[in-house]
């Protein structure tokens, strides 16, 4: 973790809004009116993707990714200008939220303004115009960190939107910007004000493919000079098996185990079943049960729990980038969304309090976990995060004669001689 990190930051949780989608309006206006229902379910900080205009040149879809900007110092009329992302800001921090918005930093638009009025700026293609080193992102190119005069106008745009009000930045692909950028941008900003950095680090299979083709790609623990929070990408292939059921639960504990010894000590990890670029954890655990299971594991894990819109409905549907896309709440499950809000803050509670954890699987897909908090008190989690059902020994498991009070609903719970293998996740605080 940074020099700037506050500890806070592991008590603490986010919600991401992609506006298009968010409503049928699509505009920060009619996304500010959710921010009330936001904070009630316990989150503490809102992220928002590129609120800037798009760029029409080589655009996917019919109105083209929020991740191919024209203008990085302006916000989109269609979400209603910069007046309306005050209004936002104003209406998040009357709340108590923070709110960081996204940074894209390793491309623009191929029509962008700076491609127009500096294209020094830009990696030369084959053609010699602005390129890119991804192919497959063919709507955007890609800037070069070794123009003079590039970094000081990026960072100069940064402090703009903190003197605006916003509270720090989510930063699309981090690992591709030289990380001796970030580490500027933030001494900067952080002369403005406090800030929160998250970065979308990549998959270390990404980091390896890059730096095979010869370009620079950072790893994760290059990023935690800058930033605070770094996207859980890193074992994300082990997370994507065993939720499909493609592989043991213990494979993806066991990667975790090994994470936490390669990062620096207290690095923390935005901990999400799904985002905007990831499948819906709903379409790939149909399950409900299961999903509650998977859902307060995640919340309870070491880190900052980090949510995307509509999951506390359990919408399988992931809005499209490129097209007017609305998340569709007719489709809401409400028993889900109750649990959803009642375990979220109790979890989140646990986890900034949270002195030592560790989570074993002892059945076939069963997970316990075991935590002591700093003043001394002991939690119990068991997930049944394989979905499976069946009675099994709870003597054998070392779970016989333990009980205390169920978090997630209140009841008082002693463990016997057997366990009922249900989906349903359990919380406990150790008598």
């Amino acid at each position: 973790m940074s020099q700037w990190t506050k500890a806070e930051l592991k008590a603490q949780s986010i919600y991401q809004i992609f506006p298009r989608n968010f409503t049928q309006a699509g505009t920060l206006d009619a996304a500010a009116e959710e921010l009330g229902r936001v904070k009630a379910m316990g989150f503490d900080i809102v992220y928002l993707t590129p609120v800037h205009p798009i760029g029409q040149l080589a655009r996917k879809g019919a109105l083209g990714s929020p991740y191919a900007i024209r203008d990085y110092r302006a916000v989109d009329p269609a979400l209603g200008g910069e007046e309306a992302l005050v209004r936002f800001i104003k209406a998040a921090h009357g709340l108590g939220l923070k709110l960081i918005i996204d940074v894209v930093y390793n491309h623009t638009a191929p029509d962008a303004v700076l491609v127009r009025e500096r294209p020094e700026w830009f990696i030369k293609g084959p053609d010699g115009k602005p390129g890119r080193k991804v192919d497959e992102w063919s709507d955007v190119v890609d800037l070069d960190f070794s123009a003079p005069g590039l970094r000081e106008y990026l960072i100069e745009t940064l402090e703009k939107w903190l003197r605006l009000g916003v509270d720090g930045f989510r930063c699309d692909v981090a690992s591709l910007v030289p990380a001796d950028f970030w580490v500027e941008a933030r001494r900067r900003a952080e002369a403005i004000k406090p800030t929160i950095w998250l970065a979308e680090s990549v998959h270390k299979e990404f980091v390896s493919h890059m730096r095979s083709r010869g370009h620079y790609a950072a790893c994760d623990a290059e990023l935690y000079a800058a930033f605070d929070l770094l996207y859980d990408y890193d074992g994300r292939e082990y997370f994507d098996r065993a939720i499909r059921g493609q592989a043991r639960v213990g494979d993806y504990l066991h990667f975790l185990t090994l994470q936490d010894s390669m990062l620096p000590a207290g690095a923390l990890k935005a901990r999400n079943l799904e985002n905007h670029d990831q499948e819906r954890a709903a379409a790939l655990i149909p399950h409900v049960d299961r999903l509650r299971s998977w859902t307060a594991f995640e919340m309870l894990l070491p880190g900052t729990f980090f949510a995307y819109m509509g999951q506390e409905w359990a919408l399988a549907k992931r809005p499209s980038l490129f097209e007017k896309d609305v998340i569709d709440r007719s489709l809401a499950d409400r028993g889900f969304e109750a649990f959803f809000v009642a375990a979220q803050p109790k979890l989140k509670a646990i986890r900034g309090r949270t002195r030592s954890f560790k989570a074993e699987e002892i059945g076939v897909g069963l997970v316990r976990v075991d935590i002591a908090d700093r003043d001394g008190r002991r939690y119990l989690g068991l997930f049944n995060l394989d979905g499976r059902r069946g009675r099994l020994n709870a003597r054998e498991l070392g779970l016989a004669g333990l009980s205390g009070a169920e978090l997630l609903s209140g009841a008082r719970v002693a463990i016997g001689e057997t366990l009922e293998l249900s989906g349903e996740p359990l919380v406990m605080e150790l008598a």
